[in-house]
């Protein structure tokens, strides 16, 4: 796919004509099952079966668009820039991962799609195909796990200024739909949480005595497992991501619970009573307090003082105006005002006789925060965890 747009057609060329505007950025067909009937034909199905094929077909077009995007990405983007050299083959690779490989995945739903699809132009069963085909969604584990990193190294090569500009031009031409290259490297993972919400708009749409039914309930049991192991190998991956990135000043800040850690519940950026911007991280097994730091150009995590087991964890929640200034927040506070949104976290291990009293920018982050921190203390405990909409599996709780 040319990355130049000639909006000149052959037989114009040579006129010397007034500038001819830019070409419009190109836009996805959303034609609706419905208007690809006639009258006639549309007169002959129920409101429910036009809904119930209009789902089906929601379903089908956005196969078509995601293999349409997959092949853009690797013609438009991956292809170009190995051929000029803007990017190694290996940085390519790790950036792109194995994208090729799940379009005949989904060119497998289509076609079964297509042959499912009546001379009448609706699809009498749908349940058994998706059923057959879901588990297939597994091979994107891989993909999704190594997002985190590849979405690191594509902003670290944006600083290239022949990477920066390669981008842009290509953000401005019409192909890209005002999309930037990340945008199509995380179709898929978007792609891949839409599954449960199409499957049940069909099912919604579907008789309740249909054949369809059970195998739709089926599918969409199938597609939550295969979702929640891809969610759980994407945090055991984004886990060993931050994990690696950690860097100690003293070898007895190296905690040996950090090998066990195998989730990142969430992180973030808070302050500590001096004022300074803290990174912090709450694993399932260790509490870690950052200093974000820049090595050989890498971007790093310095261990503040020692790491606090969960086990050990003590919560405090600190009532707004119980911490000023002279015992609190030095240059975030002038003198009087009261401070917000804070809360402290110590050790109840004698030996380690740590305190740290955070703040967050606002009450959602600071109540979202003592949710999880109480959520893998009762953990620990035994206690029953609290929902999981509670403490999220890698939830950024930033100050910004």
């Amino acid at each position: 796919m040319s990355l130049r747009s000639d909006s000149k057609s052959p037989g114009l060329s040579r006129k010397a004509s007034k500038a001819v505007g830019p070409t419009p950025t190109k836009r996805r067909n959303s034609t609706l099952w419905s208007e690809t009937l006639d009258v006639h034909q549309k007169s002959t199905f129920s409101a429910k079966e036009i809904k119930r094929q209009e789902a089906i077909y929601e379903l089908y077009r956005g196969e078509q668009d995601l293999i349409e995007d997959l092949q853009l990405a690797r013609k438009a983007y991956h292809d170009p820039m190995l051929k000029l050299s803007i990017m190694t083959e290996e940085e390519l690779a790790h950036i792109f991962g194995d994208l090729d490989a799940y379009i005949p995945l989904h060119e497998d739903l289509l076609r079964k799609l297509t042959e499912g699809t009546g001379p009448n132009g609706t699809v009498g069963q749908i349940g058994q195909i998706v059923t057959d085909w879901l588990p297939g969604l597994n091979a994107y584990k891989d993909y999704c796990s190594n997002q985190l990193a590849a979405k690191a190294l594509l902003d670290q090569k944006k600083q290239d200024r022949r990477v920066q500009d390669f981008l842009q031009r290509c953000l401005e031409s019409p192909f890209s739909r005002k999309l930037d290259l990340w945008s199509f490297l995380d179709i898929p993972r978007s792609r891949l949480v839409k599954y449960p919400l199409l499957l049940r708009e069909i099912l919604r749409h579907t008789p309740p005595d249909h054949p369809d039914v059970a195998n739709l309930e089926r599918a969409i049991t199938i597609i939550q497992g295969v979702l929640s192991d891809i969610n759980m190998r994407k945090g055991e991956s984004e886990c060993q991501y931050y994990i690696d990135k950690l860097e100690y000043l003293d070898d007895k800040q190296r905690d040996p619970l950090i090998d066990s850690c195998k989730t990142l519940l969430c992180h973030g950026e808070l302050r500590n009573k001096s004022g300074s911007k803290l990174h912090v991280f709450l694993f399932s097994e260790l509490l870690v307090l950052t200093r974000p730091v820049t090595r050989n150009e890498r971007s790093c995590f310095q261990v503040y003082r020692q790491p606090i087991p969960v086990r050990d964890l003590n919560v405090e929640d600190l009532q707004d105006g119980e911490i000023r200034m002279g015992g609190s927040f030095r240059g975030a506070f002038t003198n009087g005002e009261k401070a917000k949104n804070v809360f402290r976290v110590s050790s109840m291990d004698p030996s380690h006789g740590q305190s740290h009293t955070l703040q967050v920018n606002d009450v959602y982050h600071k109540q979202q925060w003592l949710n999880c921190l109480r959520s893998a203390m009762a953990q620990h405990q035994g206690a029953p965890l609290r929902p999981q909409g509670e403490a999220q599996i890698v939830n950024e709780l930033s100050l910004s």
